[in-house]
Order: structure tokens, then sequence, then C-alpha cells
């Protein structure tokens, strides 16, 4: 059977009008006049060669093709507006889900939740975990925290900061293997700590340096995470590569040290993602404008860091 459907908005009209049984109050229902939608109904008996209004001197009622059509058409409406509901009921506005990063949500985002659930207590933030390249129409996500150059054609892409990398020790280690810190080359050769979702980082900022031969033979202990990796340097393990962003209250309160003081920033930076094609919610607006403003707030101060692409 060759499926037939309707004009829409002339559809739309005959269900407010079977439901509501007067051309006065669809009207208003709807917000045209009342010769608008008599009109809609006119188009609509037209286009399926059906009478489906009985036009009486007080009103309006049903013929009895009508009546049969509006006994399928009126639940089809229903269902329409109950999966409507679902989609975009009431959570879409007080819950938002964030994908992000575990070492960003850990280091960055969740020391910063407090001043959001402050402005905003009644939205729910959820906070999912996510490695893939983000798919909005897959992951059940409404923003997302990606790693990348901005080039994401299926979303709207914020800019956060840049990422920034440094060496970082503790100041144990610092203290036993580099005891004149005027000279903390001899910290490459001892254990290079390194994350396998961030293996390169040495060897860029080596290379930026121009101390890779420095640290040619030194040996290497790999983590599943960053956030082990960042844990072995504060606990003495190595040297790890810190981005500084994520590092900064460890850098702050001492746990950690940047001997080297030759912060590196990169082009590549933390973005946050929203679905291009999807309507907005005010959820996703009131933490994008957070995000923002955080990301601003704790923006480093101009420095003479490398940059490299």
């Amino acid at each position: 059977m060759t499926r037939r459907i309707p004009p829409l908005n002339p559809l739309r009209m005959f269900e407010v009008v079977a439901r509501t049984g007067n051309l006065t109050n669809a009207a208003k229902l709807l917000h045209v006049s009342q010769s608008a939608v008599s009109r809609q109904i006119t188009a609509l008996e037209e286009y399926l060669g059906v009478q489906l209004l009985r036009r009486e001197r007080h009103g309006v009622s049903l013929t009895l093709a009508g009546q049969r059509y509006a006994a399928k058409v009126l639940p089809a409406f229903e269902a329409i507006a109950e999966a409507t509901y679902e989609l975009t009921g009431p959570e879409r506005d007080t819950v938002i889900r964030v994908g992000t990063y575990n070492a960003f949500a850990s280091k960055w985002l969740i020391p910063r939740l407090p001043d959001f659930q402050r402005q905003y207590p009644e939205i729910d933030v959820r906070i999912l975990h996510t490695i893939p390249e983000i798919d909005f129409e897959r992951d059940a996500v409404d923003v997302a925290i990606q790693f990348g150059i901005g080039d994401w054609p299926e979303a709207k892409a914020d800019l956060l900061f840049r990422d920034q990398i440094e060496p970082v020790c503790s100041p144990a280690f610092l203290a036993r293997h580099a005891p004149d810190a005027k000279y903390p080359q001899s910290l490459l050769r001892q254990t290079l700590l390194v994350s396998r979702y961030r293996r390169t980082d040495w060897e860029i900022w080596l290379q930026s340096a121009q101390l890779e031969a420095q640290a040619s033979d030194s040996p290497r202990m790999t983590f599943s995470s960053t956030l082990l990796c960042w844990q072995a340097a504060v606990d003495g393990v190595g040297i790890a590569v810190g981005q500084t962003a994520m590092v900064r209250q460890e850098l702050d309160n001492g746990r950690l040290v940047a001997p080297f003081a030759r912060p590196l920033a990169r082009e590549q930076g933390y973005y946050l993602l929203r679905p291009r094609h999807q309507r907005e919610f005010r959820t996703i607006s009131v933490f994008r404008d957070w995000m923002l403003a955080a990301a601003q707030a704790c923006a480093p101060a101009p420095q003479a860091a490398c940059m490299l692409a």
C-alpha cells in the first residue's frame, strides 16, 4: 500500500477541531483566525476527497467519515506529543550530560562544579567518561569536552584553552636528582613517566627545548591513564609531562614543581562541543556560558612560552 501523508498543517488543524469540537476554540489554541482554520479544513477535505465537517448554523460537527478519520488521527498526534515530551520534556531543563575525559573531569571540571551548583542548583550535571571522537547521534551526551584543533564539522565548538605542557616532578625528586636547580637537565636521565593517551608529549617537549640528546637513553615507565602518570610524579617515581591547566593545583600547593620553567604552548586545545543540528536547551546555554567564563577566569597570565603547531 502506497503511503499517502496529507499536508500536515491542515491535518493539525483538523486534529484540534476534532478534539475541541469547535472552530472558535481551535482557532484560539492555534493562534490563528477562525476563517484560517476553516480554509485549512477545506483544503484537507479537497485533498482527501471526503467531507470531514458538517457546517451548521450554530457550529460544526464531524461527519461519519470525519469521526472515523479522527479516531485514527487523534491517537497519532497524542503519540507524537508523548514522544516529543519524552525527548525534550522537563528533564532537558534540569539535567545536562557532559562527556569528557577522566583527567579533564578530575583535575579541571569537578573542582569548579561547586560554583556552577551555587549558580544553578536546579540543574543536575552528569559527568560521563568519553574517549573516542564524540558523535552526538550515537552518544547520550548533551555537550562534550574534546581535545583537538577545533575541526568538528557536525558540532559547534568553543575553545576553552590551548594545551600547554612542561615537565613536572615532586620537590623531593628534584632535590635528589638535581640538587643544583639551575641545571635541571640531569632529571632527564631519570625515569620518564609516560601516559598512554599522551605518549608523544615527551618527544614534543624535548624537541622544542632541544634536549632530545639528554633523554635519549632514559628509562621510561608507561601508565594506562594520565591521572596515574601524574600521581606517580607526585609520589617521586619519576618525572612526567604535565598539562599546566590540569596540574595547576599541585603546582600551587607545592606537591609538584616545574623545574625547567619552559612551558610549551601548542596549537591544540580543549573545546566545548555542542550539537550543530539540534535544538539548544537552556541547560546547554547556561553550562556553555559558565564553562567559557570559568576557562577565562583561570587563563594563564601571558608568559614567554614556546608555541608549537
